[in-house]
């Protein structure tokens, strides 16, 4: 049994692994250039917060 497309869940294509097709594979694209996907940041409480740097 092949991996599931983490999008849709239909077998993954070997063309577009791990994705089905290029249309799941644009769909997860989107989401990490909408900054849906992110790592989870653990804050100290005791520390300030930090300030966006104006550079970047």
């Amino acid at each position: 049994m092949r991996p599931a497309c983490p999008i849709c869940r239909r077998p993954e294509s070997a063309e577009f692994r791990p994705f089905c097709s290029q249309r799941c594979a644009d769909v997860d694209l989107g989401r990490w250039l909408n900054e849906r996907y992110a790592i989870p940041e653990e804050l100290d409480s005791d520390e300030p917060p930090r300030e966006p740097d104006p550079d970047a």
